[in-house]
């Protein structure tokens, strides 16, 4: 795992200031009958696009390089692509540190263990970087494109709406009869309506000068009642429906979608005239009666996520105390950081499992957790930085026993030399590491010698104190006979095929003891599981005795010993060396077929005992 941790996204703060009439403007008081007329105040507000970040955008800051590119290529491929720059741009900040991190991880890692070109260290990104590059730049040209045309349309409604306005005024100029006038006038409304939006500087004083001159239009025609009365009627009928729309939203689970969809309610009423006096207060307490219910879940939704968010920051406050702590700690070896920084890794995963705190928050406790994760990895550093000195003190140390085991490889004095080989392999294994460029090369030259030596001693037979060795391995078995617990038949049958099989296994013992010794074991058997073991027996030709098969078999068999002693005498200090896992591989499975051989001249020998019982 790399050093440094990844960062993750700030999450936007989630305080919403939503009050029972936050999201509905009062209704203007409309004229008295004779007036006619519900005019505009000019407090509406420019409608705008909201571009927001989603409450469950991803966490891009915990991402990996190749997630981030994915993740820009869905983004900038979706169908609303272009109300998701903020996303879009929180991917490239989130790609772009990850990057220097990574590459400077990279550098970090190359300059511990060789001198490094930077080429080395840029070219495995340079691919994924102009991957994203590309992505970007051809989304960052068609969001240009896009703003350009949606600039275009604006201005284009702006022109549309001076039309409008040009032709409300024609009309009040007429000066013609109200059933000519107000149809045309009717007309002009539903074209206002269906205009979009106009450029956020033009829409105040663009929206106020129409509703003079719908204001004018009323008190010039002085609409009769019939006529009145219709409209306010139609003006009802609909808001009835945005009342029905607003009380079904109360029903959706989806409360930020309710809230969003009541948002638009909102401004469809305010493009509406009025009502009737005696029906304006009882609609407009129904519409914002049903808007109160949807703000209130709206709000309890939000508190919910602000206690979650408290939540998540006292666990990621008590993810920090435990890095701080790890990071206090004082370390003198590789095992030790080693098992400080699993330590470290663990409790970042959980870290990536935590939500975000409030935006207040948040950052901060980032902050602190990455300073204290940093300060954990630059402990580590110097110590491995210090390392590095007590590796080529190693690597000097154990050139000197290359140059003994190389000066002693040709002695032919085989238990003086085995002896002080040895001592050297001893001295080898209690050395530390040295630098891993150089570890493989020393390791085979020490190797070479000592298995040149071995290899010769072995060669000319030499068995120094088997004999006495064996004889200690024979009065072991005979304790563990003497010791043995009788359990049953079965039980009793195998143990004492298995103290046969390991005292058959045994080589020779010195001459002088060899009959003491038989005799003994045969006694322990005897006494323990009341049968009588099988006596040697060997053939004599000529007055001399006569090599048997089986005698020639355990000749064979003690040589094997020998070799697998060897093996495992070599085999000792292989694991100081760096990178020597092959050659352990290797030598154990020499051993392996060693004991696989002697299994079956164990067996052999063992036929010869029951054909000769």
């Amino acid at each position: 795992m790399s050093e440094e941790i990844i960062p993750e996204a700030i999450a936007p703060d989630v305080e919403p200031e939503v009050q029972e009439n936050a999201a509905v403007e009062q209704p203007v008081q409309e004229k008295p009958a004779e007036d006619v007329a519900e005019t505009g105040t000019g407090a509406e507000e420019t409608p705008q696009t909201q571009e927001t970040v989603d409450e469950e955008t991803p966490d891009y800051q915990n991402m990996t390089l190749a997630e981030l590119v994915s993740e820009l290529q869905k983004t900038v491929t979706s169908d609303l692509k272009m109300t998701m720059s903020k996303n879009v741009e929180m991917i490239k900040t989130a790609f772009y540190k990850k990057l220097g991190k990574e590459k400077a991880d990279a550098m970090q890692k190359l300059s511990d263990v060789a001198d490094a070109a930077v080429e080395t260290v840029e070219s495995p990104f340079a691919a994924i970087e102009e991957g994203f590059k590309s992505a970007y730049n051809e989304y960052k040209k068609e969001r240009a494109e896009f703003n350009e045309k949606q600039e275009k349309e604006r201005e284009h409604n702006l022109e549309l709406k001076q039309k409008v306005i040009e032709d409300l005024k024609a009309l009040l100029e007429k000066q013609e009869d109200v059933n000519a006038t107000f149809p045309a006038f009717r007309e002009i409304q539903n074209r206002w309506r269906e205009i979009g939006p106009v450029p956020a500087t033009a829409f105040r004083n663009l929206n106020e000068t129409y509703q003079l001159y719908v204001e004018q239009f009323y008190d010039m025609v002085q609409i009769n009642r019939e006529l009145r009365d219709l409209d306010f009627r139609k003006n009802l009928e609909v808001k009835e429906k945005f009342c029905e729309a607003a009380e079904k939203l109360a029903e959706n689970e989806n409360v930020v979608e309710a809230f969003k969809e009541l948002q638009k309610l909102h401004e469809q009423w305010k493009e509406y005239g009025p009502v009737a006096k005696e029906y304006r207060d009882d609609i407009w307490n129904r519409f914002k009666a049903a808007t109160s219910v949807i703000n209130k879940k709206y709000q309890g939704f939000y508190e919910d996520i602000k206690k979650k968010q408290e939540e998540n920051l006292a666990a990621k406050t008590a993810l920090c105390e435990k890095v701080e702590e790890i990071a206090a700690r004082e370390a003198g070896s590789s095992n030790e950081w080693n098992a400080f920084s699993k330590e470290i890794e663990e409790i970042q995963q959980e870290w990536r499992k935590i939500g975000f705190a409030s935006r207040k928050e948040n950052q901060k406790i980032y902050d602190r957790f990455r300073a204290a994760c940093d300060a954990f990895y630059a402990k580590k550093r110097e110590y491995y930085s210090n390392f590095k000195d007590g590796l080529n003190a190693n690597l000097e140390k154990k050139i000197s026993l290359c140059e003994a085991a190389e000066a002693l490889k040709s002695s032919t004095e085989w238990k003086k030399a085995s002896e002080q080989f040895i001592e050297l392999q001893k001295q080898w294994k209690e050395i530390g590491a040295v630098p891993h460029k150089k570890s493989e090369q020393i390791w085979k030259r020490f190797r070479a010698a000592c298995d040149e030596f071995f290899a010769e001693r072995d060669k000319n037979n030499v068995r120094p104190d088997d004999y006495h060795r064996n004889l200690r391995l024979k009065q072991a078995i005979i304790k563990e006979i003497e010791a043995y617990q009788n359990v049953d038949a079965d039980t009793d049958a195998k143990a004492l095929a298995d103290f046969r099989q390991k005292w058959q296994e045994i080589g020779f013992v010195p001459f002088k003891e060899k009959e003491k010794v038989a005799e003994a074991y045969k006694a322990a058997v005897r006494a323990k599981f009341g049968v009588e073991p099988a006596a040697e027996k060997r053939g004599v030709r000529g007055g001399r005795p006569q090599r048997s098969e089986k005698e020639m078999l355990i000749d064979k068999f003690t040589k094997l010993q020998q070799d697998i002693a060897t093996c495992e005498n070599n085999i000792g200090f292989f694991t100081a060396g760096k990178n020597s896992g092959g050659l352990i591989d290797q030598m154990r499975r020499r051993i392996d077929d060693a004991k696989a051989e002697l299994a079956k001249l164990a067996d052999k020998i063992r036929n010869l005992d029951t054909t000769q019982e």
